[in-house]
Parts: structure tokens; sequence; C-alpha cells
């Protein structure tokens, strides 16, 4: 066969298709993929032919720098809500590279077991708390704990009296980036709001009235230079200062899959409680496998080329479906059983377990905050399998794969809480 021979990317048939996106979610991907019989297929979303892909070999090629691009990949309504604009998701290049070691200056070891003590300490604070009230909405509750955590970590100055507004600000430009209607205007409204704020903290360190210390997000941020020399716009600096404060609070969301997998499995509960070698990591890694939290990510196409006889052509969006690769059986056997003890010899690779990006971490676009999210997820943990017991009242505790993002339908109640005796 020809080597040179160019085959047509199996088509999604049919108009725009973004109503079937918002219809089926986090499936949208992969429901196509087992239709079609492929792991690449062609759709209309966002008024512009897309490109689907699925896999390791797909994930592979999908961050190779030479032949993708972050630059305009991001829809606008997902920058007026998740990301902001001109933030590190949506360069490439020297400038990408750069901005991205600023990021990973902060991710030291020594400033992961800050955040690890900090954790430890607002957890502390939260159990005395609720064990005043009749009911605690666990997802509510550990968004406003991680407010406070990011802030204090990130040494940005928050009032107790804002922390539930920051907070919910937060937690809403997440919430509001895979919607449309309220949902996606209440996003761009806690974007604009949470900006703004921080805008403000950035022009105060500037001008000396507000000096954090010199580990912190705030001040490497703010005094940031770019390749020219010159430091970040105030406007680019409040978002990428928000692109640590934002990911920190999203937390929540795996934190509350983590109550819902003890609830679901109490046969690990004994494993957690004894700390039994790495179990507590495997438990954690598998969270981020099995529930949903991203559903692909997407990128430009940098320059016409051929993949496995498929023509790519130059500024096409491609997505590449983060969901449907950790439950791709061809990468983990039983994929749709929550199973802790697949990650006990497993070999850490850059492409095949991706729940929060791919690639190179220090130089390509993989979450600079991997470990970290790792690490805050492990030390919440233990609290909720160490040192508290709980009752969970009658309550819908689905998890609605339609919507992005999901979280457990009554975002995990829980009554009648109490210090464990040690």
């Amino acid at each position: 066969m020809d080597g040179n021979l160019k085959v047509q990317i199996p088509q999604d048939e049919g108009l725009e298709k973004s109503l079937s996106l918002l219809s089926e979610g986090y499936l949208f991907i992969q429901n196509r993929c087992k239709r079609l019989q492929t792991d690449i297929f062609q759709t209309r979303l966002f008024a512009q032919n897309v490109i689907c892909m699925t896999g390791k070999e797909a994930a592979e090629i999908f961050y190779d720098n030479d032949k993708f691009e972050r630059k305009r990949a991001l829809p606008k309504r997902v920058q007026k809500t998740l990301t902001g604009e001109k933030g590190v998701q949506g360069l490439d290049g020297h400038e990408h590279q750069h901005r991205k070691h600023m990021f990973m200056s902060l991710m030291s070891d020594e400033r992961l077991k800050d955040i690890v003590d900090l954790t430890k300490k607002q957890w502390e604070i939260a159990i005395v708390k609720w064990q005043t009230v009749d009911q605690v909405v666990l997802f509510d509750e550990v968004q406003e704990m991680l407010c406070r955590i990011s802030c204090q970590w990130a040494g940005v100055p928050l009032r107790e009296d804002e922390v539930k507004q920051r907070a919910d600000d937060l937690g809403k430009m997440v919430d509001g980036f895979g919607a449309v209607g309220p949902r996606h205007w209440q996003g761009k409204g806690a974007r604009k709001r949470s900006e703004q704020w921080i805008e403000e903290i950035v022009e105060k360190i500037r001008s000396g009235e507000f000096n954090p210390p010199k580990e912190t997000a705030a001040y490497t941020i703010a005094w940031h230079q770019e390749l020219n020399g010159q430091l970040l716009e105030t406007n680019i600096a409040a978002v990428e200062l928000l692109n640590i404060l934002r990911p920190i609070v999203a937390i929540a969301t795996y934190i509350v899959f983590g109550a819902h997998a003890l609830h679901e499995h109490p046969e690990y509960v004994e494993k957690l409680q004894h700390g039994e070698g790495q179990f507590v990591q495997q438990f954690v890694q598998e969270i981020r496998r099995f529930y949903p939290f991203t559903p692909f990510v997407g990128a430009r196409v940098r320059h016409d080329f051929t993949w496995k006889q498929h023509p790519f052509n130059r500024e096409t969006l491609v997505l590449l479906d983060i969901y449907g690769m950790n439950h791709d059986p061809r990468i983990w056997e039983q994929p749709d059983v929550f199973n802790p003890e697949r990650f006990n010899d497993w070999k850490r690779g850059n492409f095949d377990f991706i729940p929060q990006g791919g690639g190179d971490r220090d130089r390509g676009h993989r979450c600079a905050g991997e470990w970290l999210t790792i690490n805050v997820m492990e030390a919440s943990l233990n609290y909720l399998a160490n040192q508290i017991d709980y009752e969970l009242p009658v309550q819908d505790l689905s998890i609605n794969l339609s919507r992005i993002p999901t979280l457990p339908t009554s975002r995990f109640v829980i009554s009648k809480v109490s210090r464990r005796a040690r």
C-alpha cells in the first residue's frame, strides 16, 4: 500500500452536534468511537469541523508540540469562565515554557509539604464545626476549606467574611465552563469578580502596600518577567494567580468523589485505616481514573500532517477524550470496576493515565499542580477514613455523566459527625 495514501477520517454524520455534546456529556466521544468502531472521527462542534480522538497513541501525537498548538484552541466561553484569557493554557513554544517554569517553581517538595500542613489544619477546624450542626453538605464545606487553604498557601489575603463569596465564585468558574444558560452566565460573572479582586491584590503588591512571602504564588506571579523583560500585564497576572487558586478549590470535586468511593466500597476502608503500603496513593489514583473530572482537552493543528493515513489540516480543532481513556479496556483491565490495586505495580507513563493532562510535566501541557492535587487528596482522605465518623442520610448519590462538570447529585450530605476515638 502506498505510504502516502490518505484515508478520510470517519465522519459523525449530521449537522451541528453541540446539543448532543450537552446531552451526552462525558460519553460524547466514547459513544461515537464505539458506534463508528474507530479511535478517530470528525464531527461538527462550536460551528466548526472538529476531530475527536482517543487512546494512548492518540495522546502521544496530541501532545507532540511540533504538530499541535494551544493558541486559539480554547473556546471563548471556556476562557470567559474556567481559564481566563492569555493564561498559560493558551501559550506555545518558548513563551509557554517560560511561563510554565514559573508555575513549576512553586511546586517544590517544601511548598507541597506546606499545603499538606495547611490542609490538615483546616480539616481539624472543620471537624470542630461539623460536630455542632445537624448536617453538612460536604462539597460546599470542602470548597470553602480549600479556598482558605489556597489563599493562605498562595499568599493571597482573605478575610473570613469573604470566604463564602470567593469560594463560591471560584467554584462557579469551574461549574460554568461546560454549560449554557444560567450556569454559564454565573461562571462569567464569577470570573469577572475574581479577576477584579486579584488585580487589586497584584497592584498592591507592586506598589509595596502588600508584601507576601517571596516563596508564594502571589509574590512570584506579581513580579514575574516575561521573555521581553516586562512584568506581566496586571490582568494576565490576575489570570495566572487564579490559575493557582481555582484548581486547588476544584480539588473539592475529587475529595467528594473520594467520600463517594468510601461509601460505595467499604471493603477498602480497613486498608485505608491501616495505611497498608502505598494503598492510600493507589486509592487516590483510582479516584482520579474512575470518576469523571476532565472530559476532554483541545488543541489546534499547527501545520498539515498525516497520521495513520488520516489528514490533519492546519488550524483544525482536535479534542482528546480524557474520560474515555480513563475507561479504555486496552489500557485498563475491567475499566468500569473501581479497583485501587490496579496501581500496585503500575508503570507510570506520560500518555496512558492523563486525568490532568499528558506529556512532560516540566515542559509540556501536563498540569503543574498534579502532585499538589494528589497530596491534598491523600491528606483529606485520611480524615474521611480515619479521623471522623458520620452517617449518610437518604439522598441522591447518582452521578450524571451528561453534566459537565459533574458531582453526586446531592453534593454528598453527611450527618452526626464526630471525631473518632483514638
